[in-house]
């Protein structure tokens, strides 16, 4: 079975309509872009054309990345940073994104989260109760200090 060959207008077309369907990394695109071994320099000549163009834009990505997983997964601000990270965006990136989430919405929803939780665990013993708790916030990726103190209010 032979590879079906594009012209590089053809791929540029594609990795538009790659990133027109939904924001991506730099990572994301340059890995879609390797998928159709390319010449090095026809590689760059597609990824600058595609951030003149504004079909890449890494700040944009970072900010509805962070909007996103955190309003429809309820993550933690840690766990979206990690999530940045290996991602390869820059830390001013990564600090832009983090102010897109409003502070006492996110404070909501630890609380929601967890009493939430809280009522699915069927766990007697109140200890391996806030254990479970613990972890599973931890797991979302929020802050200790937040998670203690959310889960003492709670579970008490």
């Amino acid at each position: 079975m032979t590879k079906k060959s594009f012209t590089i207008d053809e791929i540029k077309r594609k990795i538009e309509q790659y990133c027109v369907y939904q924001d991506r990394c730099h990572k994301e695109v340059e890995q879609k872009i390797r998928d159709y071994n390319l010449i090095p320099e026809a590689r760059e000549m597609i990824l600058l054309s595609l951030m003149k163009d504004n079909f890449l834009n890494e700040e944009r990505f970072s900010k509805s990345f962070a909007r996103g997983k955190f309003r429809i997964k309820s993550w933690g601000k840690q766990r979206i940073v990690r999530e940045l990270k290996f991602r390869d965006i820059s830390a001013y990136n990564i600090k832009t994104a983090l102010k897109e989430i409003d502070e006492s919405e996110y404070i909501e929803t630890v609380y929601r989260i967890t009493e939430n939780r809280n009522e699915v665990i069927s766990e007697p013993n109140i200890y391996k109760r806030k254990k479970k708790l613990i972890d599973f916030l931890m797991r979302k990726g929020y802050e200790n200090e937040l998670i203690y103190k959310v889960v003492n209010e709670i579970v008490s």
